[in-house]
This record gives C-alpha cells, sequence and structure tokens, in this order.
C-alpha cells in the first residue's frame, strides 16, 4: 500500500477511499467486505508505526536539548567580547583622526600648488608653443597645404585659449582670425570645385579643415551660394522663355524637388545635418529669386482680367501645392531628424508670395461670384422665357456656391471661411435682388398691377400658371439652399476644424487657445500648422474658431451659417405666391370695381314699380356676380396640381409661403391640412372682403336695386356653400340690412357694428 500520498497538501480521504475499493469492485465484487477489513487492519498497523517514530524522535531532541543551550551561552559570551574590541577600535580610529589632521591640511595645500604650478607650467608652454608656432605660420601658409596649414591654427587656438589673461590676447585673436580669412581665401576656389562637381572626399576634408577652426559657417556660405547660383540662373531663364508663370512655377519645382533628393543624398555622405543645410538651400534660393515669386504673381494678376481673375490665381497655387505635397513627402520619414523652425520657415516662403491673396480672398471671391451670377440671364422679353430661365438659375447658383466652398479650401485651406460666408452671402443678396427684379417684370409684362375695371371679362390662367412654376422654383431655392448649408457646415468642420483645439473657449482672450502638454510634446508636422491668418489677421482668426466652436458644440445641422440669404429666399418665395394669388384675383377684382359705378342702383324704371308685386326669387343674379361666381367655381380644377402633383418642391414652398386674407379668428381651419383649400379659401376671403368694400362705396339704392344686390350676395353665399367655405360676417351682415324691411331696419341694425348699419341706411334712404 502506498502511503505517501497522505502527505499531499490536497489529500481528500473519500477520494482515496474510492481509489483503493475501485480495482476490488471491478476484479471481485464479493471481496469487498474482507478488503476493507484487510485496509483497516494496515491502517492500524501504520498508525501504530507513526506514533512509534513520533516517540522516538520526542526522546532523541531531549536528551540533545541541554548540549544546544550550553553552545548558545558560549555564542553569547563571544558576541560580547566582539562588541568590546569593536570600541576599542573605534576609539582608536578617532585618536589617530586628531593626531593626524594637521598633517594631512598640509598635504592638501602642497597638492593644490602642485596643480597651480603644473597649470602655469602649461600656460608657459602654450605662450612658448604660440610664438614658435606664429614664427612658423608664413613658411606654412606658403606650402598652399590646407590640411598642414588646418593642423597649425588648431594648435594656434588651442594655445590662444591657455592666454585669455594675457595683455595682449584681443591682438592675438585678431591675428589668428586674420590667418584663419587666408586660409579659406587660399582654399575657397578648391572649395568652389569641390561642391560644384560634388566630390564626397574633397568635400570631407573642408568639412573637417573648417570644423577644426570653427568656420563651419562659411563653408556652408560657399555650399549654399555653389547651388543658389545655378538655380537662380535656371529660374532666370524660365523667366526670359515664353512659357506661362504656371508652368514657369511647375518646371521651377520640378528642378528645386529634384535638388532637394539629390543634394540630401550627398549631404549625407558630408555633413553632420544634411536635411537641416538643405532645407536652408531652399529657403535661401527661393528667397535669392530675380525676380521674385511675388513680384511675378503681382504682374500676372494685373494683366489677368477681373471675370478670370481668381481661376487665375489657383492655376498658378496649385503647382506651389504639388511641390509643397512633394516636399511634405519627402521629409515626413525623418521629420524627428529635422529642424522644424527651419522647416517651418520653409513653409512660410513657400506659401508667403501668396499671403496677401489669403487675406484678401473673401473679396476677391466676391467679385468672382457676382462677376459670374451677373453672366445669368434672368429677364426676357417673354415672361415663359423669364420662368425657365429662373429655373434654370437655381442649379447654377449652387454649383457656384460650391465651387466657392473649393474655392476656399483650396487657396486657404479653411482659414478662409469668414470671408468666404461674406462672399456667398453677396452672392444670394444679388440672386434674389436680380430675381426680385424678374418678378416685378413679369407683375408688369402681365399687368397685374394694372387693374381696369371696364374691360372685359375673360379667364385667363396663364399667368397663374406660369406663377405656380416659379413657386416650384422657390420651393426648389429652399431645398438646394438647405442642403448646400449643411453640405458648407461639414466641409468647414472637417477641414478648418484641425485649427481648433479641444481646449478652445470663446470667452479666453481674443480667442487663441492654450496648448495641452500631450500637443505640446508631440511632434507637429510644419507643412499641416501653417496659418497665415492667426499673425496677420487675428480677429478675423477669432471669429473663425467662435465659428468653427459653434458648429463643433451645436452640431452641423443645427447652425445659422446662412440666415440672412434662407430669409431672403423665403421673401422670394413670399413674393411669388403674391404673384401668383395676384393673377387668379385680377379678374375678380376687376368685376368688383364696377360695382360701385355701376348706375342701375339707383335708377328706377319699370322693375321698380313692380318691386313690391315680384317675389324675391323672381331676381336673378347680375352678369358681374355670375362671372365671378363662375370663375371662383372653377378655381378648384386649376389648383388640382396642389393636390395631385407630387413636387417635393412645390410642397415645401407652399408650406413655406402666406398668402393674404387669413381665415378670421374663431373659424374652423380645416383648409391649412390642404394647399389647394388653403389657396381657394384665401381668394374667396378677397373676393369677400373686397366685395363688401365696394357695396359700402355704392352712394345710393333704390327698394329694387337692393333687393338686386341681395340677391347677388346671395348668390355669392351659395357659391361659397357649395365649395365647403364659409362666407364672412361682414358679408352676412350687409346681406341681413339689404333684406330687412324699413320698419325692421332698426332691430335688425343692432346685431351689426354702428359704422356698417349707418353706411347701409345711408344707401336706402333709411334713418337710423
Amino acid at each position: 500500500m502506498d502511503f505517501s500520498r497522505f502527505l499531499s497538501d490536497d489529500f481528500e480521504v473519500k477520494s482515496w477511499v474510492n481509489a483503493a475499493f475501485r480495482a476490488v469492485q471491478q476484479e471481485a465484487p464479493g471481496k469487498v467486505d474482507a478488503h476493507a477489513a484487510t485496509l483497516v487492519m494496515k491502517l492500524q498497523l501504520f498508525i501504530q508505526e507513526v506514533n512509534n517514530a513520533v516517540e522516538e524522535t520526542s526522546h532523541q531532541a531531549l536528551q540533545n536539548m541541554p548540549r544546544v543551550l550550553r553552545e548558545v551561552e558560549v555564542l553569547k559570551q563571544e558576541a560580547t567580547f566582539l562588541k568590546e574590541q569593536m570600541i576599542l577600535v573605534k576609539e582608536d580610529i578617532k585618536k589617530f583622526e586628531e593626531d593626524t589632521a594637521q598633517s594631512m591640511q598640509v598635504l592638501v595645500e602642497i597638492d593644490r600648488v602642485k596643480s597651480r604650478m603644473q597649470l602655469a607650467a602649461e600656460s608657459l608652454q602654450e605662450a612658448d608653443k604660440w610664438s614658435t608656432l606664429s614664427a612658423d605660420i608664413e613658411e606654412t601658409l606658403k606650402t598652399q597645404d590646407v590640411s598642414v596649414i588646418s593642423a597649425k591654427l588648431t594648435s594656434m587656438q588651442s594655445s590662444l585659449a591657455m592666454l585669455v589673461d594675457t595683455p595682449d590676447y584681443s591682438e592675438k585673436c585678431v591675428h589668428l582670425e586674420a590667418l584663419k580669412n587666408r586660409l579659406e581665401a587660399m582654399a575657397s576656389p578648391q572649395i568652389v570645385a569641390a561642391f560644384n562637381s560634388q566630390s564626397v572626399d574633397q568635400a570631407k576634408t573642408f568639412v573637417k579643415v573648417f570644423t577644426e577652426i570653427d568656420r563651419m559657417p562659411q563653408l556652408l556660405a560657399y555650399y549654399y551660394k555653389c547651388h543658389k547660383v545655378q538655380l537662380v540662373a535656371a529660374w532666370q531663364d524660365l523667366c526670359q522663355s515664353d512659357l506661362s508663370l504656371n508652368r514657369q512655377l511647375t518646371e521651377l519645382y520640378d528642378t528645386l524637388l529634384g535638388t532637394w533628393h539629390s543634394q540630401l543624398q550627398w549631404a549625407t555622405q558630408v555633413f553632420k545635418n544634411p536635411h537641416e543645410i538643405v532645407t536652408v538651400l531652399l529657403i535661401q534660393t527661393l528667397g535669392a529669386l530675380v525676380p521674385s515669386i511675388a513680384v511675378c504673381l503681382s504682374t500676372a494678376m494685373e494683366r489677368t482680367g477681373q471675370e478670370t481673375k481668381l481661376n487665375k490665381l489657383l492655376e498658378i497655387y496649385d503647382a506651389t501645392i504639388h511641390f509643397a505635397k512633394g516636399l511634405e513627402v519627402a521629409m515626413l520619414p525623418n521629420l524627428k531628424e529635422q529642424n522644424l523652425v527651419k522647416v517651418m520657415e520653409l513653409v512660410e516662403v513657400v506659401y508667403g508670395p501668396y499671403k496677401p491673396y489669403q487675406l484678401e480672398y473673401g473679396d476677391l471671391e466676391e467679385e468672382n461670384l457676382l462677376i459670374q451670377i451677373s453672366a445669368v440671364p434672368l429677364e426676357h422679353w417673354e415672361v415663359i422665357d423669364c420662368v425657365q430661365e429662373l429655373n434654370h438659375s437655381v442649379n447654377k447658383l449652387f454649383i457656384l456656391a460650391s465651387g466657392a466652398i473649393d474655392n476656399c479650401i483650396k487657396l486657404t485651406d479653411g482659414l478662409g471661411v469668414c470671408g468666404l460666408l461674406k462672399a456667398l452671402k453677396a452672392l444670394f443678396t444679388k440672386y434674389t435682388s436680380d430675381f426680385t427684379n424678374t418678378l416685378q417684370s413679369i407683375r408688369k409684362k402681365c399687368k397685374l398691377d394694372d387693374v381696369l375695371s371696364d374691360s372685359l371679362f375673360q379667364e385667363d390662367w396663364t399667368a397663374f400658371q406660369n406663377s405656380v412654376r416659379i413657386i416650384t422654383t422657390c420651393g426648389e431655392l429652399l431645398r438646394q439652399c438647405g442642403d448646400f448649408e449643411q453640405q458648407l457646415a461639414n466641409r468647414i468642420l472637417s477641414t478648418a476644424g484641425k485649427y481648433l483645439s479641444d481646449s478652445y473657449s470663446p470667452c479666453s482672450f481674443s480667442g487663441f487657445q492654450d496648448t495641452s502638454s500631450a500637443e505640446k510634446n508631440s511632434i507637429k508636422n510644419p507643412w499641416q500648422e501653417y496659418n497665415y491668418l492667426l499673425k496677420e489677421n487675428p480677429s478675423e482668426y477669432a471669429s473663425l474658431m467662435e465659428t468653427l466652436y459653434t458648429l463643433k458644440e451645436k452640431g452641423t445641422s443645427n447652425h445659422n451659417l446662412l440666415s440672412s440669404s434662407r430669409s431672403a429666399l423665403s421673401r422670394l418665395n413670399q413674393l411669388a405666391h403674391h404673384l401668383a394669388f395676384d393673377s387668379v384675383f385680377l379678374r375678380i377684382k376687376q368685376q368688383l370695381l364696377l360695382v360701385s359705378k355701376m348706375e342701375s342702383w339707383n335708377s328706377g324704371g319699370i322693375g321698380e314699380t313692380l318691386t313690391d308685386d315680384l317675389p324675391n326669387f323672381s331676381l336673378t343674379p347680375l352678369e358681374y356676380i355670375s362671372n365671378i361666381g363662375q370663375y371662383i367655381m372653377s378655381l378648384p380644377l386649376h389648383l388640382e396640381p396642389f393636390v395631385t402633383q407630387e413636387d417635393s418642391a412645390l410642397e415645401l414652398a407652399l408650406h413655406a409661403g402666406k398668402l393674404p386674407y387669413p381665415p378670421e379668428q374663431g373659424d374652423e381651419l380645416p383648409e391649412l391640412d390642404n394647399m389647394a383649400d388653403y389657396w381657394l379659401g384665401s381668394i374667396a376671403r378677397a373676393t369677400m372682403q373686397t366685395y363688401c368694400e365696394v357695396i359700402l362705396q355704392i352712394p345710393e339704392l333704390t327698394v329694387h336695386s337692393t333687393k338686386q344686390l341681395a340677391t347677388d350676395i346671395d348668390y355669392l353665399i351659395n357659391v361659397m356653400d357649395a365649395l365647403g367655405l364659409q362666407p364672412s360676417r361682414t358679408l352676412q351682415h350687409i346681406v341681413t340690412l339689404l333684406k330687412a324691411k324699413p320698419e325692421d331696419y332698426r332691430q335688425a341694425a343692432k346685431s351689426v357694428p354702428r359704422r356698417m348699419a349707418s353706411s347701409v341706411a345711408a344707401m336706402r334712404g333709411l334713418e337710423l
């Protein structure tokens, strides 16, 4: 039996018992009891053995205990003796330090004197060395060996460093600088030849020599001058060619980009900081161009017509952008090795010529947009042509507006947003002005403001149909304006949003932002950090930050970037609604103006003598009111497009527009759910109100004409009822007063306004 499992940390009794009986159950199931008895006996024997072993171990421990105690006591005595010895040693050391302190001080002083003497000896040696070198340098210069001369000058420089406190130190410095100048002048032809031939070995030699004599800036000046002269000459050849400025710049930039790659590869073998050196080479080259890019750009702009000025600028700027992107891609892999200050200086030099135009972008874009929109014709001789041009102008307008966003992003990288918004406002103002003038012209062509009461009544729905098309155009304007404003907000935030830091607050001074420590520690790409607006126009930059902050906080769908333009377009829609309304109501108004001038109201005749004998139903409505009734009854047919035509632009415009003669307070307004009913209700109310006004202008009514007028009004009320419209209270009051018998007039007048009752009484010749 294996008893070692009893020593395990994870021993379980149940598992052990089950394992002990598992084999017996498989081999001899009937012997389980016998196996259990055997197992118990073995365990008892094992327990007895363990008890014996424990008892024997305890007995041995008790026997060894006295010996252990004796050894501990001996160890304690030895520790006490060691402590006493340590105290004695400490006292001896302290006494030795006190006895030898004076001697050590003397030794320190002697060592200091020795150091001073050695320094003095070295100074004397260097002074003697300076004298020797000064005497030999002339002979060395005659050898024309740059390396040997450099070694001598380096030694003289080291000697001079030891002679700082000598009286003639400044004279020695001047003398040494003169010798360096002679060496530089002597080596200059070889330096130029080395740089022109791109000899790596010779260039390394000169780098070593000029580093030793502290003249590395002068060597770099030779390097810059050699390449700068070649590049400037190439530019001057381009300027004298017949190529356009755009092509000239493209050729120049290709040359500069090629120079960057070739010189970086060469400079890496020669100089310690090749990236910075090649960057400075480009900076100096761009600054030395004659004529400068800024002058060439200004000349090109002066020669360009106003209508193509911005496009010409963008075309030229595109070449510069391409060059800048090429340099950025070339620098990006080794950005950590770059001198970011010099890179930013290069960025400023590359983009610098365009800065005046970027700052004036708003004015340039506004001028461009106004010229372009002025070329869009809206006015034509025929009304139908005007309507078509108005419809076609919508897409042209928003193509121009979208193009302005592209121009802003391309030229200013989003920094010209304030100028863009100003230009867009001017564009929409000009367009709405032209649109309004065209609507006024259409009104004149349709003679909507010249109501001729004596003209023949004839239905003509052409003007109304044209007006509906104009309303549809206004709806398209409103729809596209909403989409464009959303697009504008999204593109502004996606492009210029990088300038807005998370720490920006509109309450901060002038809109400037605090840069977080994480942003300060991170390496930024100068090509992406270029910001001409921050330095040149802080107030406009602050406005830009406020705009971006508002867009970011409120979301691009909740903004007022073009609120004034949207309002102007809504006013256009309102004018179009009035145009359509007047084109319908004109025929009705012409008939109604006849009412107060009709002579039949106060003239007597055969009908007058028979009036009392004839019942009211024997009278028929006069021609003017019959014309109006028939005209109004035909309105639903012409208003049907408002209901059946599925045109989202028309629906948007109809819901945004308002008609004159709104429903009276307290009236039910089911018509607002249906645009055709809304229009029908407005025209009906206009008809009834105008009818009431002209009735009250009638000077006199006979008994017969009173009944005739009441009959006419009843006819109009029946027409309104047939169309599901309510007659106005004023019209109901008038017909009540007209139907009242003379003896009942005062009683009937109590329920109507007094002024109306007086007017009708005067017409009928009754006393109130």
